[in-house]
């Protein structure tokens, strides 16, 4: 069979090594095997098929240092993983048997009991006789917690193959976003990483959910995935009507032929191994040097960084190789950037150097503060009606006051100007238009307190490129939110005092657990924005998956929700919130906000603030394009982005509602939440197109007065006669001013206001027909 494209150069700079009990594995995963019923007779495998597969090779190259027994057990691990899949294929998704596949799956977690004294069911096929098997013989070497996150990664390895057998149902291909994220989950690398810790050494509890460590993994486990649908294409997609595929989802995104979405899935695999490779070296040191981790635990780190790049190579060498993929030719003639040794014969090193260093270099080397001219808005498309709280006009003025009394209208940062031009009452009318007067109040103050902060970290921290300070005042923010009657600070700025008061009237009457969620969505959002910092420091332009779903958390998108949760009380069980349908349509409703955001400000940060964040500006960079290009791209992946939230709201909640036995009630509730979450959408473009935040004109008349020209004294420890008045000093120039460059060339885009752009994607991003942004404007405030 004619392959449908070329194997494109593949960055893989790190040599495969072979365990050398190869043989050892492979002789014994192959009785094993036969002892769990997997082999003749099954009706899914014959030895035939578990040699050609060659499993032990797989765990061989990927664990290459792990002694024979460890080797043996892995191996049992992936020969056990795949006979799942092929089973589950030949069961339930050619079938298309969701009632099946679902009461299979629900028993599988049964035999995974963080407690082996616990019983488990008695096995009924070869799936659930090797996980008994492979459980009771792993996880007595590996602490609690292991176990725990070992478990709940298999879990989503096995359910949600319900997404990819519901997606064969509708015919539905997802959107790139949707398609990362669950492929993590199908695609099983997480549940690789546990091995990896099982092969090398247990990553630290203390540290294991930390930023760097996620990131590890999220991007070994992107790198993993993508390689294999690269590989995998023919066999999924061409064989067995397989949706789920990263060169399919980019060819139906961009419109692009095979082989240009090849290429795009290969440059996004090697952005991540870029950014595994600038996580282990920038962040995990920091982040051991700050948790105090000892000599034995940063080895511990050291080992298992290793484990996942040695996964990386040798899992890209035996794609090479095993029969179960499309790779014709490759190991004569490979495309793949390595040391000399497996997979570089007839490679041409110059060239994938540098297209590789191109990428990386690109990444580090923008202009800052170029003129971009007015943000140009496409038509933005908004199914939901907009309705407005009648209490908007006296919570406008009660913020004003809730502001000064808190002194955030005194540090310099803001003054009383910008806070009614931002309008930030407008945005908490669209979002909660039912809120009572009080309610609304406690909404606009959390959004100005939250838009304030945003902005005092740049203004204040950035430009005296303070990350130490910023790290600082981040840990005494969530000192502010006690959970369980804890001692609190004394406020020492404006941000504490508004937290502190915010935090006492908006969890009265929560409990510990519900105080503890929220304290940590708002940690999640202030930790986000010295990420923001560390990378403005490094002049560097994000990668396109990490700044995606870290604008989730600068954008703060989990506090939002969070404070949209609180009438629904104890009634909805937490694993409703934690399913996969409902993280997947809060992500797409949160992924479309944060969207529009970028797209109104691009102007305001990229000219004027010399910002790198900005989801624009990152397609940009990625791509090689320009900034219309940009636009056009994130404006489809707005509108898929909504489309997947109207399709999840109509199709998935109510099979979840049955799936979890939901009562009348719950399901109210639950179906109040989309509408919660419909008013959120339309809110927030509501605000964006009229307050007075983005506009050029009014950025035009702030361009050199974003700081006032004093640094005023501001009572921040109390108010009326207790307060202390604390003298705060704070920049006194513009950013652009500070920026001591020559003035940029003038890089407006010939596109005028009212202009309909139109512009053709470069190679490798899309079809080369031509596209038209729909009645691009110039953006301004509208009055």
């Amino acid at each position: 069979m004619t392959q449908p494209f070329e194997l494109p150069h593949f960055y893989m700079p790190y040599p495969a090594r072979l365990n050398p009990h190869l043989d050892e594995a492979r002789a014994h995963t192959v009785e094993w095997a036969r002892g769990m019923g997997m082999l003749e007779g099954s009706g899914i495998w014959e030895q035939s098929d578990l040699d050609a597969h060659d499993y032990g090779l797989l765990c061989a190259y990927t664990h290459p240092d792990c002694d024979g027994p460890a080797l043996s057990l892995i191996t049992d691990w992936y020969v056990w993983v795949f006979f799942f899949d092929d089973h589950f294929l030949e069961t339930f998704k050619r079938t298309q048997d969701r009632d099946g596949g679902k009461a299979y799956l629900d028993r599988l977690p049964l035999f995974m009991p963080l407690d082996l004294s616990t019983p488990v069911p008695e096995p009924e096929n070869p799936v659930e006789a090797g996980l008994a098997d492979l459980w009771a013989r792993t996880v007595p070497a590996m602490s609690v917690d292991w176990r725990g996150r070992f478990a709940v990664s298999t879990e989503h390895l096995l359910n949600e193959s319900m997404w990819e057998l519901s997606n064969i149902n509708e015919g539905r291909i997802a959107n790139p976003v949707e398609y990362i994220e669950m492929r993590r989950k199908v695609g099983g690398a997480p549940w690789s990483a546990g091995l990896v810790e099982y092969a090398t050494a247990e990553v630290p509890a203390s540290v294991a959910g930390a930023r760097p460590l996620r990131v590890l993994m999220e991007t070994f486990s992107d790198g993993v995935h993508l390689r294999n649908d690269l590989f995998s294409y023919q066999r999924e997609v061409e064989e067995e009507g397989e949706l789920s595929n990263g060169i399919l989802v980019l060819e139906t995104f961009f419109g692009c032929t095979t082989q240009e979405a090849a290429e795009t899935v290969n440059d996004i695999l090697t952005s991540r191994l870029h950014q595994f490779e600038h996580t282990a070296l920038t962040e995990v040191p920091a982040l051991a040097a700050e948790k105090g981790l000892t000599p034995d635990q940063v080895a511990a780190v050291a080992a298992y960084t290793q484990g996942l790049q040695d996964w990386q190579s040798g899992g890209h060498e035996w794609h090479l190789r095993s029969s179960r993929y499309m790779n014709e030719g490759a190991v004569e003639g490979s495309r793949t950037l390595g040391s000399a040794g497996f997979g570089t014969s007839a490679v041409d090193i110059g060239a994938l150097l540098s297209a590789a260093g191109a990428q990386r270099l690109r990444r580090y080397t923008h202009v800052p503060y170029q003129k971009v001219g007015p943000s140009l808005l496409p038509d933005f498309y908004m199914p939901f009606e907009l309705t407005l709280s009648p209490h908007l006009d006296g919570a406008r003025d009660r913020l004003t006051g809730w502001m000064y009394e808190k002194g955030m209208l005194q540090e310099g940062v803001w003054d009383e100007d910008k806070l009614d031009a931002y309008d930030l009452p407008l945005c908490a009318a669209g979002i909660h238009p039912d809120a009572t007067e009080e309610a609304l109040d406690l909404a606009s103050q959390w959004l100005a307190w939250g838009t304030y902060g945003d902005d005092y970290y740049p203004l204040v921290f950035g430009h005296r490129r303070d990350l130490a300070a910023a790290k600082a005042t981040t840990e005494r923010l969530s000192a502010c939110m006690p959970i369980d009657g804890e001692p609190t600070p004394v406020p020492a700025n404006a941000m504490e005092h508004g937290l502190l008061d915010l935090w006492e009237r908006t969890t009265a009457t929560m409990t510990p657990d519900e105080r503890r969620k929220l304290r940590g969505d708002v940690d999640k959002m202030t930790e986000s924005w010295v990420w923001e910092l560390s990378n403005q420091l490094q002049h560097r332009i994000p990668d396109p998956v990490d700044y995606l779903e870290m604008r989730r958390a600068t954008f703060g998108s989990d506090l939002t929700l969070n404070l949209c949760r609180l009438g629904h009380g104890p009634k909805v069980p937490p694993e409703v919130y934690r399913s996969g349908p409902v993280r997947s349509l809060e992500n797409a409703a949160i992924d479309y906000a944060m969207l529009i955001n970028d797209v109104f400000s691009y102007q305001k940060e990229i000219e004027y603030e010399g910002e790198v964040h900005n989801a624009i500006l990152v397609v940009q960079n990625f791509f090689g394009c320009d900034y219309p290009t940009g636009l056009g791209i994130i404006h489809d992946l707005m509108t898929q982005r909504m489309q997947q939230f109207q399709h999840v709201a109509a199709h998935e909640l109510p099979v979840l509602y049955e799936d979890f036995k939901l009562s009348p009630e719950v399901r109210g509730i639950m179906d109040g939440y989309v509408v919660q979450l419909e008013n959120w959408l339309s809110g927030i473009l509501k605000w964006h197109q009229d307050c007075h935040r983005y506009g050029a004109e009014d950025l035009a008349r702030r361009a050199h007065g974003f700081l006032p020209d004093r640094a005023p004294t501001v009572p921040f420890a109390g108010t009326g006669a207790g307060a202390v008045p604390v003298p705060v000093q704070v920049p006194v120039l513009s950013p652009r001013d500070m920026a001591e460059t020559e003035s940029p060339p003038d890089l407006t885009p010939s596109t005028t206001a009212g202009a309909t752009p139109s512009f053709t994607l470069p190679k490798g991003v899309g079809a080369a027909a031509e596209f038209s942004l729909p009645k691009a404007e110039a953006a301004s405030a509208p009055h």
